[in-house]
């Protein structure tokens, strides 16, 4: 996806932690980037986690599906931006999809990860689905730049 389709694109640099013993980020802390990447993006609609989704809807997601495609390595030190989109909403299932790039020291042209995640909207009592709420739905087709797919 062109780079201008996600309008999320939090920055992180990465910490002598979280490289391994080839002196490349360890494959786990990407999905800890996204992760990151995913508090950012409710708090650019308006809904900031978890007060302004499960604490107003008295709902919660849940990650049903994670698939990380690895296409580049990331080293020590070096900032990198986390494009993050909401690509599908489903009846109570959401999918993001997101890009990270290498910022600096040198600009990556293509990204070193894709992946996608899947997240399903359920009562934290029950554990059952439950539809997606208007208002995010409604907030998430505002805010991107691409419409997901409904």
């Amino acid at each position: 996806m062109p780079r201008e389709d996600f309008k999320c694109r939090p920055r992180l640099r990465v910490r002598w932690a979280e490289v391994d013993m080839q002196k490349i980020v360890f494959n786990g802390h990407y999905l800890t980037y996204i992760d990151t990447a995913v508090a950012e993006y409710w708090r650019e609609i308006g809904l900031p986690y978890p007060q302004g989704y499960v604490e107003k809807y008295g709902s919660d997601v849940f990650l049903r599906k994670a698939e990380v495609n690895y296409l580049g390595s990331a080293c020590y030190d070096d900032v990198l931006s986390v494009a993050t989109r909401v690509g599908k909403l489903g009846r109570s299932s959401m999918t993001f999809h997101f890009e990270i790039f290498r910022e600096e020291p040198a600009p990556s042209e293509a990204p070193l990860i894709a992946a996608e995640l899947v997240y399903v909207n359920a009562d934290p009592k029950t554990m059952k689905s439950t539809p997606l709420p208007a208002e995010l739905r409604e907030r998430v087709l505002a805010y991107e730049q691409v419409a997901p797919q409904t």
